[in-house]
């Protein structure tokens, strides 16, 4: 498992707000949200970003999707929300763990960045 802070939320060495979890997947409440929800998205399998997923993981990246569907729908999000990746440090991705952002309860503005 990576080390990252996430690998370690992954193993319980450290707590977080977890939100949901299933054998591929786990979502927690960010600990600096930039919405009024934020939710963190991340795969149990370590892949530092999503520039380094492979073919293999097509079905675990189609998973992750539809687990932020989940948990945005167990979030009550019904006006919608957004989805972000951040992948590299020009990105924006702190965490050289894959993560999915889903940010929600208030209006988006565009561009984002």
């Amino acid at each position: 498992m990576s080390d990252t802070i996430f690998g370690k939320i992954i193993r319980r060495e450290i707590p977080a707000d977890i939100v949901y979890e299933d054998d591929l997947a786990l979502a927690f409440k960010d600990v600096n949200p930039q919405a009024p929800t934020h939710i963190l998205v991340i795969p149990k399998k370590p892949i530092p970003r999503l520039s380094e997923s492979t073919a293999e993981d097509t079905e675990l990246l189609g998973h992750l999707l539809m687990t932020v569907q989940k948990v945005a729908q167990q979030a009550n999000l019904t006006n919608g929300y957004r989805v972000v990746i951040n992948n590299g440090s020009d990105g924006g991705q702190t965490v050289d763990h894959l993560h999915l952002h889903i940010l929600g309860d208030r209006s988006m503005s565009w561009p984002p960045g």
